[in-house]
């Protein structure tokens, strides 16, 4: 049975909470702090982490950083009542795959849940092919889901740590450089299928991605911003084949 960790301290949500995943065949186990949580991870290796940004006693940023160094594939989705667009670039920094605001509905949340298993049985599965995906200096290894990227000035490589969530958007653009894609098709690609929610996540990652990775490399290296349509990605004229 799928194991799932909810760390949240406010009963008038984690109790509910419980009852809906469990009815939902996954196995819950709920604390009420971060040292808790940390601890549990450790200790029974949860499928996925429900983390809640405020907790009694260690930050749930501090919590979800600590987390994503010593279990890099660990999903995380952060819960959290503060929405606002840096908050939510913060979360998405500290690691998390994903991020979801109080008051949230229960249907949407466990359809994340099981969208971002998914993703991760995927991930996991021995059959996926090996690929590297090169351009502008950037190195998207798809077996390893390591990312690096080459300094143009001194030609030093370097590591980017991505979020699955970052990575999996990356690989998607890299995949076809210079291809404009709706944001529809990306929501269904990264996200889920069956998504309902805003798409204001994508351009949050995408701006996240620009931060990491593109600011790094030698222009015109970018996400370009397609109005009304979407995005694509430049790697730049020296990666342009003839």
């Amino acid at each position: 049975m799928t194991a799932v960790l909810l760390v949240e301290d406010d009963e008038r949500i984690s109790e509910p909470l419980v009852r809906v995943l469990r009815a939902e065949d996954l196995d819950v186990t709920h604390v009420a702090g971060g040292q808790l949580a940390l601890d549990e991870v450790a200790a029974s290796r949860p499928d996925l982490v429900l983390l809640d940004l405020t907790l009694p006693d260690l930050d749930g940023l501090d919590v979800c950083r600590r987390l994503r160094v010593d279990h890099p594939d660990l999903p995380i989705i952060m819960l959290t009542a503060r929405a606002e667009e840096m908050d939510v670039i913060v979360g998405l920094g500290a690691g998390a795959d994903d991020y979801v605001a109080k008051p949230f509905r229960l249907a949407e949340l466990v359809a994340r849940i099981k969208a971002r298993l998914r993703v991760a049985e995927q991930t996991r599965s021995p059959s996926r092919p090996t690929l590297v995906l090169m351009g502008a200096g950037i190195e998207l290894d798809t077996a390893s889901r390591r990312c690096h990227v080459t300094d143009p000035s001194n030609g030093a490589r370097s590591e980017v740590e991505l979020t699955t969530k970052e990575f999996d958007l990356m690989r998607l653009l890299m995949a076809d450089p210079r291809v404009t894609l709706k944001r529809d098709d990306i929501m269904a690609a990264v996200w889920d299928e069956n998504w309902w929610g805003s798409t204001r996540t994508l351009d949050t990652h995408v701006s996240t991605l620009r931060k990491k990775i593109l600011d790094r490399t030698e222009p015109p290296s970018k996400i370009v911003t397609v109005r009304g349509v979407g995005f694509r990605f430049e790697p730049g004229d020296d990666d342009r084949s003839d």
